[in-house]
């Protein structure tokens, strides 16, 4: 099995999706987008550049905990990981979004259950 995106609506009616991994766990957090199609177009742009390793940013926390940025290749951040205790955890964390981040599974979380 693999992971999947979920889309979700926050409480001010923007959208946002989170990539998880096939154990469940969120691997990437997206921005918030104001519409449906720019968070398509996010997750899209997540499937096409998860897999290049030019993409990440590796960065600190200001209290020195590592986290990645993955970057579209007009270098705007499309998602972020959380911060992670190690920096070879944050690799494994980057192994999995290039692992995981092509999937086409979408759990749309948007729509009414009745």
């Amino acid at each position: 099995m693999s992971g999947w995106y979920e889309l979700s609506k926050s409480s001010n009616g923007q959208f946002r999706f989170v990539l998880k991994a096939a154990n469940a766990e969120t691997i990437l957090t997206s921005e918030l987008y104001t519409t449906r199609s720019a968070a398509d177009s996010g997750i899209a742009s997540v499937q096409t550049n998860s897999p290049l390793d030019e993409c990440y940013e590796k960065k600190s926390t200001k209290d020195g905990h590592p986290y990645f940025n993955l970057k579209a290749a007009n270098h705007q951040i499309i998602g972020s990981s959380e911060a992670y205790s190690s920096d070879a955890a944050r690799e494994k964390g980057i192994a999995s979004v290039k692992a995981n981040g092509p999937t086409k599974v979408i759990k749309d979380k948007t729509l009414p259950v009745f």
